[in-house]
C-alpha cells in the first residue's frame, strides 16, 4: 500500500508506481502534512465524485479544495477558500464547476479550470450539512438544521425555501435519481415526497408503528430511484419501495452496530440501476457491505484501529474513497474488494471420474444452480453426456478467465437457450477475454473526435444525446485505431447495438466491438469499399447446399446475396430482431466459432423461406431484410446449430475463417486486413474533398458575405431613395401648407386693414363728436357766464343811477358828455366779449383783449 503526502504541492501524481491493492483493497493513502510540522497532518473533511466517477473533490480543514483524477493519476489544488467546508457537490451541468458550503453558512460556486469564483449564494442561518444536485445539474438543494433552499444553478438565485419548526428540524432533503421528485426527511422520522417544479406534496411514507423508533440519520437511494434505505440510532435498516410507497423489509445489522452513520449503494455496471449492494458505516468506524436481497454480509472496509468517518462511492462503482479517523484519504479498488464474492455462480456440470475410466461423465443437476425465473418450477432431468476423449491442450483452451469453462457455458446455453440476464455481461466479458487496456483506450480517446464522425448526427440522428455521444466516441476510437474504420460507412450500424448495451462503460463497448470486428467480421474489408464478395459467396454456397429451391427463387427474382445476406451482416441482425432476441442470438454467437454468425444468416433465410417464396419484387425483398419479421429466434438458433453440423467441410465457413483470437493485453493489435492503398487513396480523396469543401465553404462564405453586403447596400440605397422621396413629398406638402398659410395671412391682413380703417373712421367720428360736444359745452358755459356778467352789469348800472344826485341843467352838458361816453364804452365791451368768446377757438388773443377791456371798464365804472 502506497502513501502519498501532498503537503503544500499544488499538483502532482496520486501514486508514483502502479498501485497494487492490498488485501484490504486500499490502492493508495493520501495525507497532507502541515508546513511547519511534518508530524502534524491537516484533516480532510469531505469528498465527492463527479458524474463520470473518474475524479473526485476533497476539502481539508484549512479550506483547500483538491481535485483527484484517478484515471490520469493526477491531483491539483483548485481553490483556497480560507475556511473549512461543510459540504461539497461536483455533479453540476457545467462539469468544470463545483459547489462548496463553507463555515460562514454561505455556498460558493468555483470553476476548477480557471479557479475563479462563479457565484456566491447566501441565505442560510446555520451550517449547511448537505448539498444535493438534480440529475440535470441545473438545480441544487442545500440543507441546514432549520431550513432547506432550492437554487437555480443557471442564475444562482434562490427559487424556494422550506422552513420548519425548531421542534421538528430537518434531517436531510435531496433529489431522487431519474425524476423531478424531492425527498425531505425530518427529525420525527417523517418522509415526504414533493414535486420539484410545483412543490406539490406527492406522498408521505407511513411511519412504522411496530418496533422501536429508529431516529433516521442516514439515507441512500438506488440509481433507478425505486428503493430507499434509512437508518439511524439502531442496528435496524428500513427498506422502502418508492413505487408502492410501502416498507419492504427491515434489515437487522450485527450486534456490533449500534448507530448507522452513513449509507451508500455500490453500483454495478450490469444491474440497470437496481443496486443490490449496500454499504453501512457504523459508529465503530467499519463500513459493512451487504446484499439487501439476501441480507448476506459481503465484505468490510475499515477497522476499529483504522476507523472510517465518512465514505463516498464512485458512480461507476469502481472506487471507494474514505476519510479516516486520522484525517487521511483511502482510495479503495472495488474490483479487489469484490473478487471473492463476484465469482460466477457454481456450474450445473459436475465431472464424475471413476477409477481407471478415461472418459469423462458430466451430470447436470437441477439442484446445483439457481435457475432463471421463467424456468422455475420446471423439472430438469439428469442428462449423461459422453464426449469423446480430448487432449489436455483443448481443455486449457476452453478455460476462461474468472474460473469459467467455455464448454460448460455452451452446455448451459444449449439447455436454457440464453445466459441469465444478470450474468450475461460477465459471461460475455469472459468469453471474449477482454483485456481492459485502460491506458491504450485512453490514448485513443485523448485524440478527440475523428473528422469522419464529427457530423454523424446528421446521418444517424439519435434522440438520446448521451447515446449519440457514446457512439461518436467509440467510432472515433475505432477510427484512430485503424484508418479503415474512418472510411467504413456501415461501421455505425455494427457498433450501435453494443453502444446501446454498454453505454455506461465505453472501454468495454470499444473492446467488444473491436473483438467482434477482428473475429466475426473476418475478410469483410478485403474488397473495400465494396461488400465482401467472398463472405457473401460462402453464405450463398451454404444456402445452395441446404435449400436449392429457395436459392433458385431468389436468382429468378434477380435477388443477389448483397440483398439478402449483406443487410443482415452489416447490421448484425439489429434491424430484424428485438433487443431480447438479439441478446439471445449473440449469446450463441459469442459462444461458438466465428463461422456461427455467417451460418446464422443462412438459417434466418431458410427459416423465412415461406414468406420469401411468396415475394416476387425486388422492393419486397429489400423491405423484408430491413424490417422485423415474424420469426422464432430459438428455432432459428437450433437451425443454425443443425447447419453447423450438417454442412460439408469443403463449403463450411469454419474451414475458411480463423479461430477466435482475443485482443492483446497492454496494446491493441495492429489491424491491417484491408487494401491499404484504397483506404489511403480514399482518405487522400476525402482529405482533398474536405479541403475543397473547406475552400468552397470559404468562397461561399465570402460570396455570401459579398452578397449580403450588396443586398445591404441595395437596401440602404432603396432606403435612401425612399427617404429622399418621402422628404421631397414632405417638402412639397409643407410648401403647399406654407402657401395656404400665406394666402390666409394675406386675407387676414386685408381684413385687418379694413378693420383698422373702419376703426379709424369711427375714432375720427367719435373725436369730432366729442370735440363738438366739448365746444358746445364751452359755448354754453361762456353764454352762462356772459349772462351772469350782463346781469351784474345791469345791477351795477341800476344801482349807480339810483344813487346819483340830480344836477342842474346848466351842468348837464358837461356831465353828459363823459357819461355817455362811458355808457357807450360799457355797451360796446360786452359785445366785444361775446365776439371774443365766439372766436376764442379762432383767435384766443381777441378773447383775452375783450376780458381785459371789460375789467378795465368795470374798474372805471367802480371809480365813478
Amino acid at each position: 500500500m502506497q502513501t502519498t503526502d501532498i503537503g503544500n504541492k499544488e499538483e502532482g501524481k496520486v501514486w508514483h508506481r502502479k498501485p497494487t491493492p492490498s488485501n484490504t483493497g486500499v490502492m493508495v493513502t493520501v495525507i497532507r502534512s502541515a508546513a511547519a510540522y511534518q508530524s502534524k497532518t491537516v484533516r480532510f473533511l469531505h469528498v465527492t465524485f463527479d458524474t463520470t466517477g473518474d475524479s473526485f473533490l476533497a476539502g481539508d480543514h484549512h479550506g483547500n479544495i483538491y481535485v483527484f483524477d484517478i484515471t490520469r493519476n493526477r491531483f491539483r489544488l483548485v481553490q483556497k477558500t480560507g475556511q473549512a467546508c461543510t459540504a461539497l457537490a461536483f455533479n453540476l451541468r457545467r462539469t468544470t464547476e463545483f459547489l462548496v458550503a463553507l463555515a460562514d453558512y454561505s455556498i460558493k460556486c468555483f470553476d476548477k479550470d480557471t479557479k475563479q469564483l462563479v457565484s456566491w449564494m447566501r441565505g442560510h442561518e446555520g451550517a449547511v450539512s448537505s448539498v444535493s444536485v438534480h440529475g440535470s445539474g441545473r438545480y441544487a438543494i442545500s440543507t441546514s438544521a432549520d431550513t432547506a433552499q432550492l437554487w437555480d444553478l443557471d442564475t444562482f438565485q434562490r427559487k424556494r425555501k422550506l422552513n420548519v419548526r425548531q421542534s421538528v428540524g430537518i434531517q436531510r432533503v435531496f433529489f431522487l435519481p431519474l425524476s423531478n421528485t424531492i425527498l425531505s426527511c425530518f427529525n420525527d422520522d417523517s418522509i415526504f415526497a414533493w414535486e420539484s417544479d410545483t412543490l406539490f406534496c406527492k406522498y408521505q411514507l407511513p411511519v412504522p408503528d411496530e418496533g422501536p423508533r429508529i431516529h433516521y440519520k442516514a439515507f441512500a437511494v438506488t440509481r433507478d430511484g425505486k428503493i430507499l434505505v434509512a437508518g439511524g440510532r439502531s442496528n435496524l435498516l428500513h427498506l422502502w419501495c418508492l413505487d408502492t410507497r410501502q416498507l419492504l423489509r427491515v434489515v437487522q445489522m450485527p450486534p456490533k452496530v449500534r448507530t448507522v452513520r452513513q449509507l451508500e449503494f455500490l453500483p454495478d455496471s450490469f444491474d440497470g440501476g437496481a443496486s443490490q449492494t449496500l454499504g453501512v458505516l457504523s459508529q465503530d468506524g467499519v463500513m459493512r457491505f451487504i446484499n439487501i436481497q439476501t441480507c448476506k454480509l459481503l465484505f468490510n472496509i475499515g477497522s476499529h484501529d483504522d476507523a472510517i468517518t465518512a465514505a463516498t462511492v464512485s458512480p461507476n462503482g469502481r472506487h471507494i474513497v474514505t476519510i479516516m479517523d486520522n484525517g487521511s484519504l483511502n482510495i479503495y479498488s472495488v474490483q479487489c474488494l469484490t473478487q471473492d464474492y463476484n465469482k460466477p455462480p457454481p456450474s450445473l456440470v459436475k465431472v464424475v471420474s471413476g477409477g481407471e475410466c478415461s472418459a469423462l461423465t458430466m451430470k447436470v443437476k437441477s439442484e446445483a444452480v439457481q435457475r432463471p425465473a421463467k424456468t422455475s418450477g420446471r423439472r430438469v432431468n439428469t442428462k449423461v453426456l459422453r464426449p469423446p476423449a480430448v487432449p489436455m491442450t483443448e481443455d486449457k483452451e476452453n478455460e476462461l478467465p474468472d474460473g469459467l469453462n467455455k464448454k460448460r457455458l455452451v452446455t448451459l446455453l444449449k439447455a436454457f437457450g440464453e445466459y441469465p440476464a444478470k450474468y450475461r455481461m460477465f459471461v460475455w466479458r469472459s468469453l471474449l477475454r477482454l483485456p481492459e487496456n485502460h491506458a491504450a483506450f485512453s490514448s485513443l480517446t485523448d485524440k478527440g473526435l475523428h473528422s469522419a464522425y464529427l457530423s454523424i448526427q446528421e446521418r444517424y440522428p439519435i434522440k438520446s444525446h448521451k447515446l449519440q455521444r457514446g457512439l461518436q466516441r467509440v467510432l472515433s476510437a475505432l477510427a484512430h485505431w485503424a484508418a479503415i474504420f474512418g472510411e467504413t460507412d456501415y461501421l455505425p450500424l455494427v457498433a450501435f447495438p453494443f453502444v446501446k448495451l454498454f453505454q455506461n462503460n465505453p472501454l468495454l463497448c470499444f473492446e467488444v466491438v473491436a473483438t467482434t470486428i477482428v473475429n466475426w467480421c473476418q475478410h469483410w474489408f478485403e474488397y473495400f469499399p465494396n461488400p465482401p464478395l467472398n463472405i457473401l459467396s460462402m453464405a450463398e454456397n451454404v444456402l445452395a447446399h441446404h435449400d436449392k429451391e429457395l436459392l433458385q427463387h431468389l436468382i429468378d427474382c434477380g435477388v443477389t446475396s448483397q440483398l439478402y445476406v449483406w443487410p443482415l451482416l452489416e447490421t448484425l441482425f439489429s434491424e430484424v430482431l428485438t433487443r431480447d432476441e438479439w441478446l439471445k442470438l449473440f449469446d450463441n454467437v459469442f459462444s461458438n466459432h466465428p463461422a456461427f454468425l455467417l451460418v446464422s444468416v443462412v438459417s434466418y433465410v431458410t427459416c423465412c423461406r415461406a414468406p420469401l417464396l411468396l415475394c416476387s419484387h425486388k422492393e419486397d425483398f429489400e423491405y423484408f431484410f430491413h424490417h422485423r419479421n415474424n420469426l422464432d429466434v430459438s428455432a432459428a438458433i437450433k437451425e443454425t446449430y443443425r447447419l453447423m453440423e450438417s454442412t460439408p467441410a469443403d463449403i463450411h465457413p469454419r474451414n475458411m475463417l480463423d479461430d477466435f483470437q482475443p485482443l492483446t493485453r497492454g496494446q491493441y493489435p495492429v489491424f491491417n486486413k484491408y487494401p491499404t492503398y484504397i483506404v489511403e487513396y480514399q482518405s487522400q480523396e476525402r482529405e482533398r474533398i474536405r479541403q475543397q469543401e473547406v475552400d468552397y465553404l470559404r468562397e461561399r462564405q465570402a460570396v455570401q458575405e459579398l452578397r449580403a453586403e450588396v443586398v445591404q447596400r441595395q437596401a440602404e440605397d432603396e432606403a435612401w431613395y425612399t427617404q429622399q422621396e418621402l422628404l421631397q413629398q414632405a417638402e412639397e406638402k409643407r410648401r403647399d401648407i406654407l402657401q395656404q398659410e400665406e394666402s390666409k395671412l394675406a386675407e387676414q391682413r386685408t381684413r385687418l386693414t379694413a378693420m383698422k380703417r373702419e376703426l379709424k373712421v369711427k375714432e375720427l367720428q367719435l373725436m369730432d363728436a366729442a370735440r363738438r360736444r366739448f365746444l358746445k359745452h364751452q359755448q354754453d358755459q361762456r353764454l352762462t357766464e356772459l349772462h351772469r356778467l350782463d346781469e351784474q352789469i345791469q345791477r351795477k348800472v341800476c344801482f349807480h343811477f339810483s344813487h346819483r344826485p340830480v344836477f342842474n341843467m346848466e351842468r348837464r352838458d358837461s356831465f353828459f358828455q363823459p357819461s355817455f361816453y362811458f355808457v357807450c364804452n360799457v355797451s360796446i365791451c360786452p359785445l366785444l366779449y361775446i365776439m371774443g368768446c365766439l372766436y376764442v377757438s379762432i383767435c384766443p388773443l381777441l378773447y383775452i383783449i375783450g376780458c381785459l377791456y371789460i375789467m378795465g371798464c368795470l374798474y372805471v365804472l367802480y371809480c365813478i
